[in-house]
């Protein structure tokens, strides 16, 4: 255990939230989602688990994790197929801890985009989130230098 970390932040979790970059991509999974396949195809080529609901698991990444600042689509949701503008409570659950963080409102992404946008991301951290469209894009932003 280390001190100020949440508890589900496990080692390899922190490693590669700590090696991307601002504009690298995180995407956090629910159960149903291709992880393993999806996770072979991004820049650290395997997936990461963290077997919690997925709101708890993006408050604990948020805590460490700033949001991208300068693009539109910083924090987006898989869609639910047919129905762009429905918000599952899931959805509604995370985006309470996206706000709660500072960062923005999510935008939708269809289903096969999605995809794509997770085949280019960082990292994959597939939950133990059983609910349907419990899938999350988060794009890193940057740490300000410390006030002199």
């Amino acid at each position: 255990m280390l001190k100020g970390l949440d508890p589900l932040l496990n080692a390899d979790v922190l490693y590669a939230l700590r090696a991307m970059g601002h504009g690298d991509d995180l995407i956090i999974a629910d159960t149903n989602f291709p992880s393993d396949s999806v996770a072979r195809e991004t820049v650290l080529g395997e997936v990461l688990r963290i077997d919690r609901p997925a709101a708890e698991v993006i408050k604990a990444v948020l805590s460490v994790y700033p949001i991208d600042t300068f693009v539109d689509d910083a924090a987006a949701r898989m869609e639910v197929v047919g129905e762009p503008d429905t918000i599952l409570p899931v959805m509604q659950e995370v985006q309470g801890e996206v706000t709660a963080a500072g960062g923005p409102t999510m935008i939708s992404i269809e289903r096969y985009d999605f995809y794509d946008r997770a085949k280019q991301a960082y990292a994959v951290i597939q939950t133990g989130e059983r609910r349907f469209y419990g899938c999350f894009a988060l794009r890193k932003g940057v740490v300000p230098p410390d006030e002199v």
